[in-house]
């Protein structure tokens, strides 16, 4: 992972482990990897990743049992909502884009859809 220099690891990890969560690819109830793996995939210093999971559980993302570890929330309320705040935030990043290239509203809608209706495929064009 390339980590942008002008901010903190920490919450660039931090990010990234919460998208984890909302996207589901660490689904609630399931145990984390230790400090240490972490750590080595991302690599990183274990301190930062202990701060990035610090983070998660202030907000009750992540749940320590002592003798076993480190486990995703199972409030799938919260989880719910921390998708959505992803979403709102992205929609947030559109909106500007779009104000940045003054294009309509209507204009970013129908591509949004038409965006939404080709799935997977990046519609990436050729020139």
């Amino acid at each position: 992972m390339d980590f942008d220099a002008s901010r903190p690891i920490y919450l660039q990890l931090y990010e990234v482990f919460r998208r984890h969560i909302a996207a589901g690819e660490w689904p609630g109830g399931e145990k984390i990897e230790s400090v240490r793996n972490l750590a080595k995939a991302y690599r990183v210093n274990p301190n930062t990743v202990q701060r990035a999971l610090a983070e998660l559980e202030r907000e009750d993302l992540i749940v320590t049992d002592r003798t076993r570890g480190k486990y995703v929330t199972e409030d799938e309320n919260l989880i719910a909502l921390l998708g959505r705040d992803a979403f709102v935030e992205a929609c947030r990043e559109l909106r500007r884009i779009a104000d940045d290239l003054s294009m309509s509203k209507e204009v970013a809608l129908k591509l949004l859809s038409e965006q939404w209706e080709r799935g997977g495929d990046d519609g990436s064009r050729t020139h």
